[in-house]
């Protein structure tokens, strides 16, 4: 009988404050157009050293990464990195879903702004010896293709310019962008008055 092959699961991680259509089709293409199976949004803790104040909690934002991505299979929210002990690194979140879940590949998504800083990272080769990682493209952050080296791929996906800094902003100033936002998080946002000054 033949090994069955190694389910692939990419690994989205982010604050996510607020999930909008950027993160969300984004993630699409890549399950769509890329050998991934599945697509986890790693919600990562808040940054302490931001000063900002979003007024959007952890189980908030996560509740609003469910309600994105109910209908989508492929895709699913995880909190595994709010569980950990910080200092929050990547590749200690990887080291961990490798020991807990030893029958996955698991595959690093980042983008090309993030790749052109990767080797500041705290243990980067240990990250690509063990992980596949794709890029997606950044304006202003290109990447030479040429340079990248076996296992890290550049991927061909749109450039989406929209940004959660943006949205909150919006609402910080009492604009109205639905269309920016998956109809039930938009919603949810308006119901729970998150992110108004």
């Amino acid at each position: 009988m033949e090994g069955k092959e190694k389910k692939r699961i990419g690994i989205f991680g982010g604050s996510f404050d607020p999930i909008h259509l950027g993160h969300l089709a984004l993630a699409n293409y890549i399950c769509e157009y890329e050998d991934i199976d599945e697509l986890w949004f790693m919600l990562t803790p808040q940054n302490p050293l931001k000063k900002e104040s979003t007024g959007a909690s952890e189980e908030q934002r996560m509740n609003l990464i469910q309600l994105a991505i109910d209908d989508y299979p492929q895709f699913k929210a995880s909190d595994f990195e709010l569980h950990l002990k910080p200092p929050f690194y990547t590749a200690r979140t990887l080291e961990e879903l490798r020991k807990r879940h030893p029958s996955i590949d698991f595959v690093l998504i980042i983008g090309s702004d993030n790749w052109l800083k990767f080797q500041q990272w705290k243990n980067p080769e240990e990250i690509k010896k063990n992980h596949c990682i794709l890029i997606y493209p950044r304006p202003q952050f290109p990447v030479n293709i040429d340079t990248l080296p076996q296992g890290v791929k550049l991927i061909n996906s749109p450039i989406f310019e929209v940004s959660s800094t943006m949205i909150r902003e919006a609402f910080h100033q009492g604009k109205e962008l639905p269309y920016f936002l998956h109809p039930k998080v938009y919603r949810k946002i308006k119901e729970q008055g998150m992110y108004q000054s």
